[in-house]
């Protein structure tokens, strides 16, 4: 049977004066910090994770599926498919195809996901034509409540890259070369300070969006290791010189992967965002939960959540009686520790592996406390691999092999 088929505005000024509109994408306004698992290629593992078990994507031994549930909203199009996809079976029912461009690949849907149910109707048992009269006769918006696998692919890293790059500066007073430093974020925006240290701690002194842009090497300014930004709104020109070839190809191959975005979420991204609009209480199976104290370091301020930590997401509410999250953290590639802090000697510091992410700094009620939600971080941490050590540990896996 086939079934086929906002952003928000943010102004910011630029240090010479102009200013500029830069479109927000729905997660991000959602609070999450997610840019380590946006900058490289991460496997989840399991719930049974262990040194001795490989990925699903990885390896052929028949391992529990990692089901988690999310909501899909399927706007209707026109013509004999207007939703795009194809779904087949019954008892589960499955997606077996997502056409290319429709409204069901735009909403996220994807192959192999399991369709749990339609308009909030359970279709769990449904037979198979029930379940796609049910869809016919719904509302323009179909709601697909559906199942997926979160182990079945490795997500597709977004660009990023950071360094000190000389700007070329056009108004009167400050005509020439500055030097700053610069940062592509894996949101495909291209952000600069006027210091490294400035980076999270001070606005940005401008942000431009590199979907669509045209980017090149630039030869008629007559310096080395110039290239240019056209972003697709408005009319200006950034010029930018590196301090070597090697350093100007860099950051020309990851903006290039910014002018042209992979716009589908990795399944898992879907599912956080889901569990966003979930209660506390409401998303199944926490690995851990209760009150934790964050360390706002801008305002030296530690601010309390109600907090739910589930598959390497820790996510934040207001309170225990809260309808959403507030926000969250993707923990991927974390380390977590105890640590003194100032005049706290017992504090859960959650390192990343490299200085470029933040550092996050948590504290529970109790010593007591802080030691489990460390045992549980570090446990759930553990489910996700970066691909190229799951592809590792596969190869220095012992053949098994049995000759009869």
């Amino acid at each position: 049977m086939d079934l086929q088929g906002s952003k928000g505005e943010h102004r910011v000024n630029s240090e010479d004066g102009r200013s500029f509109d830069l479109g927000l994408r729905d997660n991000e306004e959602r609070g999450f910090y997610t840019e380590i698992f946006h900058s490289t290629s991460w496997v989840f593992r399991g719930d049974d994770a262990s040194p001795n078990n490989s990925p699903r994507c990885l390896s052929k031994r028949p391992r529990p599926v990692a089901v988690r549930e999310r909501t899909v909203r399927i706007a209707k199009g026109t013509g004999d498919y207007p939703w795009g996809f194809r779904i087949q079976f019954s008892k589960p029912i499955l997606v077996t195809e997502v056409d290319t461009n429709s409204a069901a690949e735009e909403a996220g849907l994807q192959i192999g996901d399991i369709v749990m149910a339609v308009n909030g109707t359970d279709v769990s048992s449904m037979p198979h034509s029930e379940a796609a009269n049910l869809a016919r006769k719904g509302p323009d918006i179909l709601t697909l409540l559906v199942g997926s696998d979160i182990s079945r692919c490795p997500n597709t890293p977004r660009p990023t890259c950071r360094g000190y790059l000389h700007k070329r500066t056009q108004s009167g007073i400050l005509k020439g070369w500055r030097k700053r430093w610069f940062v592509l974020k894996h949101d495909g925006c291209l952000y600069y300070y006027k210091h490294k240290k400035d980076e999270g701690k001070c606005r940005p002194l401008e942000v431009t969006k590199l979907e669509s842009a045209e980017i090149g090497v630039d030869s008629s300014l007559g310096k080395p290791f110039v290239f240019k930004c056209i972003p697709q709104t408005g009319n200006r020109t950034f010029y930018f010189c590196a301090t070597s070839n090697q350093e100007m190809k860099r950051w020309l191959e990851a903006m290039e992967k910014a002018v042209h975005p992979v716009h589908q979420n990795h399944v898992w991204v879907d599912v956080t965002i889901h569990n966003t609009s979930l209660p506390p209480l409401a998303i199944k199976n926490p690995e851990c939960l209760g009150l934790l104290h964050q360390l706002d370091k801008n305002k030296d301020i530690w601010i309390q959540h109600y907090c739910i930590l589930k598959d390497g997401c820790l996510y934040f509410y207001a309170s225990i009686r809260s309808t959403h999250a507030l926000g969250g953290i993707y923990l991927q590639g974390y380390t977590v520790s105890e640590q003194a802090l100032g005049s706290r000697r017992s504090v859960i510091e959650a390192k990343p592996p490299s200085e470029e992410f933040k550092t996050f700094y948590l504290c529970a009620e109790s010593v007591n406390e802080n030691k489990r939600w460390i045992t549980a971080l570090k446990a759930s941490i553990s489910k996700w691999l970066p691909l190229n050590k799951a592809i590792q540990d596969f190869m220095n896996r012992p053949l098994e092999e049995t000759r009869m």
